[in-house]
Order: C-alpha cells, then structure tokens, then sequence
C-alpha cells in the first residue's frame, strides 16, 4: 500500500468514528506486524486528548506509539535505544507542532482547559466533523509517519518481528 492511501485511510478511520490516536495507528499497525484489532486495543485511550482530557492530541500520540514500534528499548539499561527513541518522539514532536501550531488537544481545539473529565465522547454527526479540526490532524500526523517512513526502507508486507527489533 502506497503512503498516499495509509494516509487517506487514516482519514478515512476518522470519519467511520474511531477516535484519532486509532485512526492514524490504525494505518500504518499491518507494518509492524499487528492486526487491525490489536491497533485499535493499543491506541483506544489516547483519543481526545489522551481519554478525552484535551491534553496531548491523541494523532500526535499515534505518532509517539509508532515511534515506539521503530526505536525503543529491549532492556532496561539499554540508554541508546532510549536516547534513539526520545529523539524520535521530540522530532515528531516538533514537526507537528510546527504544521498545526499546538501539541494540546484542548488549544487545537479552541478550548479552555479547566480539568476536562466528561469521558462522553460527542455524536458524530455533521455538525461535529465541520466544527472540528480532528480530521485535519489525524491527515496530518499521518502525512508525517509516512514522510518518515519514505525516508528508509519499509517492509512490503507485514512481519511478524518483535517491535523494535
């Protein structure tokens, strides 16, 4: 699958109702070996801002989650794969931060955060997609991983290799 349709299918996920950390996860799991199912289980709190807390954006949480799947520590010790995983997730992070203006759900948003607990997620409905500026992000987030992906080899087809191996 071409990074072009990984990046429409995770906008595309958006509008079927999964949240955002799902939808861009969700895209680009089958490369590292994981079902459908078991992306969707991995990324389901970090929607809405990491369990709709409005903190963190959870398409940038995706972004984190498969950082992880590429560079991450094996072993404890191990501060080279930490030091190799952290500078991933900060260039990520900088690079989103960069395109949408914010890393928070809350002020991507345009919301006051006041400790935000109301776990009830809005319907999805017209109204909600034309209001909000999810989709754009999850496009976004998605575009990134695959504009990193496009920069080293990529399996063809999905592994059944360990993470971060």
């Amino acid at each position: 699958m071409e990074f072009d349709e990984r990046i429409s299918r995770a906008v595309d996920n958006f509008m079927q109702g999964y949240n955002c950390a799902q939808s861009v996860f969700m895209a680009f799991a089958d490369l590292y070996g994981l079902s459908r199912e078991q992306a969707l289980h991995v990324s389901a709190s970090f929607g809405g801002g990491i369990g709709r807390m409005r903190l963190t954006c959870g398409a940038a949480c995706a972004l984190f989650m498969l950082a992880g799947m590429e560079t991450c520590a094996l072993s404890g010790p191990d501060r080279e794969s930490k030091r190799a995983n952290y500078a991933l997730v900060q260039q990520l992070a900088a690079d989103f931060k960069a395109r949408t203006g914010s890393l928070t759900c809350s002020e991507l948003l345009g919301l006051r955060r006041n400790g935000h607990t109301d776990p009830t997620p809005q319907a999805r409905d017209a109204h909600y997609y034309a209001t909000r500026p999810c989709a754009r992000m999850v496009e976004t987030a998605a575009r990134i991983w695959a504009e990193h992906l496009g920069s080293r080899p990529v399996p063809a087809t999905p592994t059944a290799k360990t993470p971060c191996q």
